[in-house]
């Protein structure tokens, strides 16, 4: 079982780097901001089970995979890299005036298996919890394995209060700007661009 101190000691790390600009927060900035805050809310939901997957990678080992093969990782990173180019794609043909009025918000279920496939498609996601989370586990505490899972609860824990944080935030300003279909147009292209830079990124990642 983990102690006191290293869970207030891995919970500040969590916040601090949820905090920090990355792929994910500014994935669920934008999803607010184009769909609203139930949406944000729904894509961190995914973004959170692809880290209970990145957890249990580390818990059994398969993420030393992507750190040790460099087929691997690149065949998943150019998989989240096309999936982000398709969602550029489908941002940029979007129609301000159908979201405007009501009729364009996207289903919740499919924002779900959006963050999930954004989270489990970047290899970075993974050797990061690799190199992370074994720096807060101790043998002498006893399994490893249960040690894991539980700082991958407590990382959830930590970045769902950020994550939806921003939802709100976001979704706030999304609801201002969509009483201009030409506003949301403009929102629909920027989060197209954000899309594509966030694909480019992961594309180049060595």
């Amino acid at each position: 079982m983990l102690d006191l101190q290293t869970i207030l000691t891995f919970c500040t790390a969590s916040l601090l780097l949820a905090l920090a600009p990355g792929p994910d927060n500014i994935f669920v900035l934008t999803q607010s901001a184009v769909h609203g805050k139930s949406a944000g809310m729904v894509t961190t939901l995914g973004l959170l089970t692809g880290v209970m997957v990145h957890t249990c990678a580390v818990a059994f080992g398969v993420a030393a995979v992507f750190q040790t093969s460099e087929t691997a990782f690149a065949i998943l990173k150019y998989i989240g890299a096309g999936y982000l180019f398709f969602l550029a794609w489908k941002s940029f043909r979007a129609e301000g005036q159908a979201i405007a009025g009501g009729g364009g918000r996207m289903p919740l279920r499919r924002l779900y298996v959006r963050g999930i496939i954004m989270n489990v498609t970047n290899p970075k996601v993974a050797i990061f919890f690799l190199a992370l989370l074994p720096q807060f586990a101790d043998p002498e505490r006893g399994s490893m394995f249960l040690q894991f899972l539980q700082l991958g609860g407590l990382f959830i824990l930590s970045g769902s209060v950020v994550f939806f944080a921003f939802s709100l935030l976001a979704g706030t300003l999304g609801q201002w700007l969509n009483r201009s279909p030409r506003a949301q147009s403009m929102l629909n292209k920027t989060a197209a661009a954000v899309f594509i830079g966030l694909a480019l990124k992961l594309a180049a990642a060595e």
